[in-house]
């Protein structure tokens, strides 16, 4: 199976993480050791570069793009893991990280329009066009909490129109403005052609479990691209493998709830997602895959209250983290 098969089949691809020392220096043995994990437990592809991994490792006073999008696809080279590298920036940036994934080995690109504030649709899809001149396109709604802008159903239905545009991550925290995405993929033709991926992580096994049926075509969204996937993903795999086996979905919808509680206090729903990214690293530093829970940015922590939110979800949900 190509790796556009087995991406329209549908797999877990985890957001990966930015692995730091105690005084915020790149940590590359953690952080090798982590993409390990995250094939090692079966995910079918990784998201490197993307918004769990910092957006400021591209700053100046970081540059650390390069060797992030590097050593991960080094410890993937033996593997069939397929490589999701984030390109972000205006159009010339992006094209030119595009550029350096596809020198690494990249298969696609994950493409964050959070620089195109102002842009108008049609600049918006001149920007997709450029960059899948480099790269086929994994198109992105994120969320306008965490830097993403609202992009209504027509942005969506001219983005669908590009060959490039092979699979879409839906991340918008919103029902309405997931299925603008999902009825713009019906109407335009294109459904066989372009894999729906949930980037919802309030919403994870409702979105797998749901067929969408528009225009007279079904829909179904097939895996996810999840920054909450970054921990437990061997137990996301295995959630995965029965939702494609049709497993009663009463006993998968229960799981559901438990998986948005969990995500609740890794994101840090209660303060707007302040501390997304520290509450991703909190648990995996106790699980020893990282050294410390510290951002790039020494204001980027966790909220107060989240640290109890974090070992209440634990205690209750074991089986949901690996």
């Amino acid at each position: 199976m190509s790796w556009r098969e087995r991406l329209q089949h549908g797999l877990v691809i985890p957001a990966h993480p930015l692995c730091l020392t105690a005084g915020r220096g790149f940590d590359e043995p953690n952080q090798r050791a982590l993409t390990r994990y995250y094939i090692d437990s079966g995910a079918g592809g990784i998201a490197v570069g993307v918004h769990t991994t910092q957006f400021t490792i591209r700053d100046p006073q970081h540059n650390l793009l390069k060797p992030v999008l590097q050593f991960a696809a080094e410890e993937a080279r033996n593997s069939d893991t397929i490589l999701v590298a984030g390109a972000c920036g205006p159009t010339a940036q992006a094209v030119k990280e595009a550029e350096l994934a596809a020198s690494l080995g990249y298969h696609c690109a994950l493409v964050s329009l959070s620089a195109l504030k102002h842009a108008t649709i049609p600049e918006m899809i001149e920007h997709l066009r450029e960059i899948g001149r480099v790269l086929p396109v994994f198109g992105f709604y994120l969320q306008p909490a965490v830097g993403g802008r609202a992009l209504p159903y027509e942005f969506w239905r001219g983005a669908a129109e590009l060959e490039s545009l092979i699979a879409i991550k839906m991340a918008p925290f919103n029902r309405y403005q997931t299925l603008d995405v999902v009825r713009a993929v019906a109407e335009s033709g294109r459904a066989s052609e372009i894999a729906l991926y949930t980037g919802n992580d309030d919403n994870i096994v409702a979105d797998l479990l749901t067929p969408f049926t528009i225009a007279g075509t079904t829909l179904r969204i097939c895996g996810g691209l999840l920054g909450q996937w970054s921990v437990g993903t061997r137990s996301a795999v295995q959630l995965l493998n029965r939702v494609h086996q049709g497993e009663n979905h009463s006993l998968l919808l229960a799981l559901g709830v438990q998986l948005t509680d969990l995500n609740a206090a890794l994101f840090d729903a209660a303060n707007h997602f302040h501390g997304c990214i520290a509450g991703i690293h909190e648990v995996l530093v106790r699980q020893g895959r990282m050294a410390t829970r510290a951002c790039l940015d020494p204001n980027e922590d966790l909220s107060p209250g989240q640290l109890e939110e974090i070992d209440r979800v634990m205690a209750a949900y074991p089986h949901l983290l690996d």
